[in-house]
């Protein structure tokens, strides 16, 4: 049964939501900052092998594309607050076990929590999508990017937070490195409890129920729900591409910025300056960018992140090694043009998927997104060893194409009026 639409004040609701969903990111993401900062260092250490200290970097991508998945399915029966609190306790559960994978030293054990941790990642970017569920058409992209920008809050936190960790593993008698894993443990505990008590009523039921959906959803696997709505729909297909190019031009060219920066004899502050202004191109502009996609419409701030994305591979593959002004605007405005992607193309996603198949879109869009990182990252390596650093470059820029192509079909179905973007 559905829940009479008169029981509910939406605006109130949606506001309601909004507030506890970036109060729960602010929180979740500095546990997720601090655990991956020293993610691979840790795993190095336990490992005794600098070649698998990326093996915690991959198993918390792996999990958190997986987690994508599941976790949509279970807020497609449940509601988004299950759903988001599940993932966060299970990242909590993740963060856990890695601090006794460091006290007893080992890398399988550390695997699977930072496979876990995977899961915390993927709810936080999910809850950007839980900021849209009861947004105005006009307001979704607004809506979803107060949510993303929430996240700054973590990035700048976090880091500063690592050595408070440390004084407390020196106090617990447990190896240094496992200090930030037990604050991300409890920076994700905190966010759970914000979560399960004040998203009531959970968004997504209470859109349901206005629309006169049953709250179980529609018939079938999710995965054939998410299949046929993507089928339907040419450019809701194009704004999943776009969402996976942009992650993956992203990740592919960041995580190997701080080599290309130490072969030249830069110093790790100057790197992570460098990482920090990445970072916050990423997320401190997402409310300018959520206007202005609600403004000027989504496929308009593709192109603009792929025009902000090409610029910066300009720059920064012409960088030499080292510190340059070219690697530190080049990586600013990678992070800018991943946000002004990221946000239309989440909108886009939000503004054409059916409300019965709402979660399933968006799990299957994280997934792939991860997945595609995941890929870039690894593909990122080997061109850095066998080419060099510029080969990268214009490995991503072909990757680009992917947002520049979305821009197209999403902008074509604009022209013909079929949906708002």
């Amino acid at each position: 049964m559905t829940t009479p639409v008169t029981t509910y004040d939406v605006p109130a609701v949606h506001r309601r939501a909004v507030r506890t969903l970036v109060v729960a990111q602010a929180l979740g993401g500095i546990g997720i900052t601090i655990g991956v900062a020293t993610a691979s260092l840790l795993a190095r250490d336990v490992s005794g092998s600098e070649s698998q200290a990326g093996l915690a970097q991959t198993t918390q991508v792996l999990g958190a594309a997986v987690a994508s998945f599941l976790l949509a399915r279970l807020m497609s029966r449940r509601g988004r607050r299950v759903g988001q609190v599940t993932g966060l306790l299970l990242g909590a559960c993740g963060a856990a076990l890695a601090v006794v994978a460091g006290v007893v030293g080992s890398m399988v054990l550390l695997l699977v929590g930072t496979a876990l941790l995977g899961c915390s990642s993927a709810s936080n970017l999910a809850a950007r999508y839980a900021a849209t569920d009861l947004a105005p058409p006009t307001g979704r992209a607004r809506a979803l990017s107060y949510v993303v920008w929430a996240t700054t809050v973590g990035a700048v936190v976090g880091p500063n937070l690592t050595g408070v960790a440390g004084a407390v593993s020196h106090r617990l008698g447990i190896p240094e490195l496992t200090g930030p894993f037990l604050l991300a443990a409890i920076g994700m505990l905190v966010a759970a409890l914000v979560v399960a008590v004040w998203l009531r009523p959970d968004p997504l039921l209470v859109a349901r129920a206005v629309a006169g959906v049953e709250t179980t959803g529609a018939g079938g696997t999710s995965w054939r729900r998410a299949r046929e709505a993507l089928r339907a729909s040419r450019p809701l297909l194009a704004a999943v591409v776009g969402l996976a190019s942009a992650h993956a031009v992203m990740v592919s060219v960041m995580i190997m910025t701080p080599l290309h920066m130490e072969h030249g004899g830069a110093e790790l502050s100057v790197i992570g300056f460098v990482i920090s202004g990445h970072v916050i191109g990423m997320f401190a502009f997402s409310p300018v960018v959520g206007w202005c996609a609600d403004r000027w419409g989504r496929s308009t701030m593709l192109l603009v992140g792929a025009a902000l994305q090409l610029l910066s591979l300009l720059l920064a593959g012409s960088s030499p090694e080292g510190s340059s002004w070219q690697i530190s605007v080049g990586l600013f405005l990678l992070g800018l043009g991943w946000s002004s992607a990221t946000v239309a193309a989440s909108a886009t996603v939000a503004d054409l998927t059916p409300l019965e198949a709402r979660t399933d879109v968006q799990g299957i869009a994280d997934a792939t997104m991860w997945l595609t990182a995941a890929v870039g990252g690894g593909l990122s390596g080997w061109i850095v060893a066998g080419w060099g650093y510029p080969a990268l470059t214009g490995f991503a820029a072909v990757l680009a194409g992917g947002v520049v192509l979305a821009a197209v079909v999403i902008a074509g179905s604009a022209t013909r009026g079929r949906a708002y973007v």
